[in-house]
């Protein structure tokens, strides 16, 4: 398949979707985690950013390394077995899925994501244990009901499912519009679900600068929120300790570390 091509859901080719001349987030946060799978814009934007605020390599390598203590946390901690990744971008290593069904092969993941690359690469997605599954489903997640009704046909909404929204609600605008997409989703998942997310936060000028930066490529717009707004998405939920924290600071494991000032925060909370 070229580059430029991509395949919907009935499979026919979606070329006119596809629009290399202009940064996306998925590929430029692929490129920032090490991945293959973007383009020269999105280089050229991610150079220009990094000079702008090197840290934010820091935050997607970071990020990426909270998902999977989050999924493993939820698989051999508190035994879920049901996870909906939304957001999900571009398939690199240590995926949801695979993060899961490590733990436990009987896990299912369904992803979520509207993007054509992502969906040029799902078939990369598509894979699982032979007790397990693993779907993906080409939607919106401003269409929160569209979204469930589809994850419905592979998940079991009467038992918990791990939600996972990393480092895409500020692609939503308002504030108060991605907290109540959140809050939708939440209604719908049955006690015993959690909820895992993570952002950038508005922690710092080069952040900010980097932010503006990125909407000015031409990009769809990424706002970096206040701590509390993050904070806010948890609200009616049990956070799990150490509560809404910087990336690094969420259960490190093996001594791991990042950078303590990292424009970036994250939480775990459960639905009781």
């Amino acid at each position: 398949m070229s580059e430029d091509i991509a395949q919907d859901s009935a499979g026919f080719e979606t070329r006119a979707r596809i629009d290399t001349s202009r940064p996306h987030s998925a590929r430029f946060w692929n490129y920032f985690i090490g991945g293959k799978d973007n383009y020269k814009i999105d280089r050229e934007v991610g150079d220009q950013i990094k000079e702008i605020f090197p840290g934010l390599v820091d935050v997607a390598v970071s990020s990426r390394k909270f998902l999977g203590r989050a999924v493993r946390y939820l698989a051999g901690e508190q035994g879920i077995r049901q996870f909906l990744d939304i957001g999900t971008g571009l398939p690199t290593a240590d995926n949801t899925h695979e993060v899961a069904q490590r733990v436990a092969p009987d896990s299912r993941i369904v992803y979520v994501d509207n993007d054509p690359i992502v969906l040029a690469h799902a078939q990369a997605l598509l894979t699982s244990t032979p007790e397990g599954k693993t779907a993906y489903i080409d939607a919106d997640m401003h269409d929160p009901d569209k979204v469930l009704r589809a994850a419905a046909e592979t998940l079991d909404f009467s038992k918990p499912v791990g939600l996972m929204i990393l480092n895409t609600l500020g692609h939503v605008d308002p504030y108060e519009d991605a907290r109540a997409l959140v809050q939708r989703l939440m209604a719908r998942l049955p006690s015993g679900s959690y909820l895992v997310i993570s952002d950038s936060t508005a922690t710092s000028e080069p952040m900010i600068a980097a932010a503006e930066a990125y909407r000015k490529s031409g990009a769809v717009p990424y706002y970096v929120r206040a701590v509390e707004e993050i904070a806010g998405y948890f609200d009616g939920l049990k956070l799990v300790e150490p509560g809404v924290v910087r990336v690094p600071e969420w259960r490190p494991e093996d001594e791991e570390s990042g950078p303590a000032d990292l424009d970036a925060f994250c939480g775990v909370a459960l639905k009781e």
